[in-house]
Parts: structure tokens; C-alpha cells; sequence
């Protein structure tokens, strides 16, 4: 298990407050501004966990979590993958957790639970 972490984020500001947020911890970024080319990064790098934004402007996050599911890559079944989103409607988890989401996380990002969420799956490098 290593410490690479996928972010799928149309927001550059979003992105830099992840890359910020989780460098700090140790761990590095693989960004992807789109969910086709977050969906190709997932299938060709060595990734540990995805944080999967749902609003993307080519094809949606539930749409990339399914993709990333069912992947001729057999290990991106199991990758865990975060939904982080503004979406906050009733059924919105629901859908991301049907899509292939293991956790749900609602925008704006609280560092604090980011942290949370990700050592959950991931510990970070700079406790080993």
C-alpha cells in the first residue's frame, strides 16, 4: 500500500486546497480536471484512493465511479473512492454509494474531516 491519491476536481481552487491539505500529510496527488481523464489515470497509475468529485463538466462522478468499478483493471474494484460534493439533496449519497462510492463527503471541504476520511482508508506517510 502505497500513498497516492487520485483527485477528479474541475476546481482549481478546490484541487489546490486538497493538494495543500494532503501534502501536508505526506501524501501525493495524482489530479485529473475531468472524470475521462480521471477515469485513465485511475486504470494507468498506482493509486491508493480516489476523491471523486460528481459535478464534472464531461461525464458525472457517478458516472466515473462506474467506469472505475468495472474496470478490465481487477484492482480498482477495491480501491476506496470519496465521493466530495455539493451536491446535498435527499438521495444524493444514496446514488454516489450505488455508483461505487464507499463514503460520501459534502462540500465546502472540511480539512479536518478530509484527513479523517482519507487516513480511515489510507494512514498517512508521516505516521509509519
Amino acid at each position: 500500500m502505497g500513498n497516492n491519491i487520485l483527485y477528479v476536481e474541475d476546481n482549481p481552487d478546490n484541487m489546490l486546497l486538497v493538494q495543500r491539505a494532503l501534502e501536508s500529510r505526506g501524501y501525493k496527488l495524482l489530479k485529473a480536471e475531468n472524470g475521462l481523464k480521471g477515469v485513465t489515470m485511475a486504470e494507468a497509475e498506482e493509486v491508493d484512493l480516489i476523491l471523486l468529485d460528481i459535478n464534472l463538466p464531461d461525464i458525472d462522478g457517478y458516472e466515473v465511479a462506474r467506469r472505475i468499478r468495472s474496470s478490465a483493471k481487477h484492482a480498482l474494484a477495491y480501491v476506496p473512492i470519496i465521493a466530495v460534493t455539493a451536491n446535498a439533496l435527499k438521495g444524493d449519497a444514496e446514488k454516489a454509494l450505488a455508483a461505487g462510492c464507499d463514503v460520501y463527503m459534502s462540500k465546502p471541504i472540511n480539512i479536518r474531516e478530509l484527513w479523517a476520511r482519507v487516513e480511515a482508508f489510507v494512514p498517512s506517510p508521516l505516521n509509519k
